[in-house]
């Protein structure tokens, strides 16, 4: 059975203006969410439905189709399956309509691939003809009436232990499944005989507010699975990457910087790998450029726009951008870690760098971090 991906995602988000686009483990919402559709085995296409260029971007660079959904299913009142039977008529005019829908919501940043895969087969299979995911929970509910806050899913007379009680379900709006000709027949996304993939407690955050955005964005680095760091190469920062960040300075004014031996052990290692190795720093200092000539390779220091430098070489160089890694710490890597597409960050970094971030190491400037850096990469070809 034809199964197809459909991502609603406007630009008109009013807790959090294009939200869509936040970045969360330095990739955009709109795209982990493809990320997510695209890893499933049993999803045979994937299309994002907007009204916004900038998602529609996004959305083609990770991999997407998409649906161009008219102004007046963009607004606040619009609702979702308005969105989605759009896009199914567009795709049927391509003669492509699917058997299976499924519909995946960039709010929720921790969709796991295989538990659409499940979701999905309980559809394929006859099980259920819409499938939500859940995650269990034993909480207990209240409402507030005139005579006070009563239970709703207890007696409040009454408090058994937990394993005494029977679980309940909470929808968590990260993914739905359903038959197409059911969904078109009943214009909702709950009809004939429904069921629920439960999924672990820790994908089931959603984002509707800015400080959900911030617990996601501190639950990536350790909810996300690593990817290999598979890159031609690798540019680095000098301050803070290479170095801790501080200076030593004498009475004549002469400033001295610590690094890791393991750091030039690493980029030699790199560098006879045939990956290329560069270092931008807005800084200009001698020892910046010493230290470059060490490592041997090349440095551009004294930077007013180290992105459009950083464009620059990659340019030079003839490398594709997704292909590069960019290691940085503070606020002015911001534009070189949105020009790449494996943005690097020490764990140590501004909390902006750290939310742009696709990675963040677990050692520090100085400390290894470019030597952390280096054998990822180099297990990532060896991989």
């Amino acid at each position: 059975m034809s199964v197809v991906a459909v991502i609603p995602a406007r630009g008109g988000s009013k807790g959090i203006p294009l939200k869509n686009l936040a970045p969360v483990g330095g990739r955009a919402l709109v795209a982990r969410a493809v990320d997510a559709c695209r890893g499933a085995e049993l999803i045979d296409a994937v299309f994002v439905s907007t009204d916004h260029d900038g998602i529609a971007a996004a959305a083609r660079e990770a991999g997407a189709g998409v649906v161009e959904r008219p102004a007046d299913l963009g607004g606040d009142t619009a609702s979702s399956e308005s969105a989605l039977l759009h896009a199914l008529d567009r795709l049927a005019e391509q003669g492509r309509e699917p058997e299976i829908l499924v519909f995946v919501q960039c709010t929720s940043p921790f969709i796991d691939s295989g538990d659409i895969d499940d979701a999905v087969r309980t559809v394929r299979d006859g099980r259920a003809d819409s499938v939500f995911s859940a995650v269990e929970t034993y909480e207990f509910l209240w409402r507030s009436t005139a005579d006070g806050a009563r239970g709703v899913n207890h007696d409040h007379a009454y408090r058994p232990r937990r394993q005494d009680r029977e679980p309940h379900y909470a929808e968590t709006g990260a993914f739905y499944v359903m038959r197409v000709d059911g969904f078109r027949e009943h214009g909702h996304r709950f009809f004939g005989r429904v069921a629920f993939q439960e999924v672990p407690t820790a994908h089931a955050v959603e984002i509707d507010f800015p400080e959900e955005l911030e617990l996601v964005r501190a639950l990536a680095g350790v909810l996300d699975r690593p990817a290999p760091l598979d890159v031609d190469a690798v540019v680095t920062d000098f301050d803070g990457v290479h170095t801790d960040d501080r200076a030593h300075v004498d009475q004549d004014g002469r400033e001295a910087v610590s690094v890791s031996r393991t750091d030039g052990m690493g980029v030699r290692l790199l560098l006879e790998a045939g990956v290329r190795v560069c270092i931008l720093s807005t800084e200009v200092n001698p020892v910046v450029r010493a230290r470059a000539e060490k490592l041997g390779v090349p440095v551009t220091h004294g930077l007013n726009d180290k992105r459009a430098a950083l464009r620059q070489w990659i340019g030079d160089e003839g490398l594709d951008p997704a292909r590069v890694a960019y290691v940085g710490n503070d606020v002015n890597d911001l534009g070189c870690l949105a020009e790449v597409g494996w943005p690097i960050a020490v764990p140590d970094s501004h909390p902006e760098v750290l939310a742009a971030a696709r990675l963040v190491l677990t050692r520090p400037g100085g400390s290894g971090a470019v030597r952390e850096v280096c054998e990822r990469v180099l297990a990532a070809r060896k991989g």
